[in-house]
């Protein structure tokens, strides 16, 4: 019997340059953006069980088969890339999820497009800035990056996971650091210069007017969970904690997968 969930790969011309995405399915719509050193890949585990909904993946500039701008690819940027996708594809609303560096581009999207928004996750994400010592392990990696760009990233990549789960989840973290080493190192410099600039939206975040949650991982080096746990008090932000790191879809696959399942059909 064949399936009738069907990727369709498609590619936009924007500014001289190639944002390559996919859609799939039909129904209420759902756009999944992925991180930084990710691609589209990371989403297929999940996506497959959508069928009831209209799925739309976008590999960020610089990253998977989108073509890199510049040298600088800030949140906004990127957020502009991803509505000329929507808007080229005509979808006035959308449920969003957003996977670290996904969810930044996301909640700049939701500043500029406030009702484009029927629902907003951040997956080991956050609304809040990088602090002065974030901007400086930005700083030296965009440094590393020009000479030792493989050493770099294997390194950096290591501390997205709790550090049993580079052994429990060995070859999910190969193949996942084999990804990201395809990332051009513009694209790596670019990004990471983005996510420096990037400000605090908080307020963005609170005032949407939809559904909203954090995944939060419970021993993520990268997001300050108790941070955003304690900020979101008193709001109508939903949080969800896992048991360990920055890759939930990695590490915590199947809760994950069961509580976006209920984000996104509620």
């Amino acid at each position: 019997m064949v399936s009738k969930y069907i990727f369709v790969t498609m590619t936009l011309d924007y500014k001289n340059s190639t944002i390559h995405y996919t859609t799939s399915g039909e129904g209420p719509t759902v756009v999944f953006l992925h991180g930084f050193l990710e691609t589209i890949d990371m989403w297929n585990g999940l996506i497959s069980k959508l069928s009831k909904h209209q799925v739309i993946c976008i590999d960020l500039l610089g990253h998977g088969k989108t073509d890199c701008l510049g040298y600088v690819h800030t949140m906004e940027a990127m957020a502009d890339a991803v509505f000329a996708v929507l808007n080229h594809l005509k979808i006035k609303k959308a449920k969003f999820i957003g996977h670290s560096m996904g969810g930044y581009v996301c909640l700049a999207l939701a500043e500029k497009q406030p009702l484009l928004f029927k629902g907003l996750c951040l997956m080991n994400s956050t609304f809040e800035a990088d602090d002065d010592q974030r901007k400086l392990i930005r700083s030296r990696a965009i440094k590393l990056a020009q000479t030792h760009y493989e050493t770099l990233v294997g390194m950096s990549f290591a501390n997205l996971f709790a550090p049993a789960s580079r052994t429990t989840f060995k070859k999910e973290f190969d193949d996942a650091l084999e990804l990201a080493l395809q990332t051009p190192v513009q694209g790596y410099i670019a990004a990471q210069e983005g996510m420096k600039l990037r400000p605090n939206r908080f307020d963005v975040f609170k005032n949407l007017n939809c559904k909203q949650l954090i995944i939060i991982g419970k021993k993520d080096a990268v997001v300050n969970g108790d941070s955003i746990i304690s900020k979101i008090k008193g709001t109508s932000i939903n949080y969800i904690e896992f048991s360990e790191g920055h890759m939930s879809y990695i590490e915590n696959e199947s809760e994950l997968s069961y509580e976006l399942l209920r984000f996104i059909e509620k």
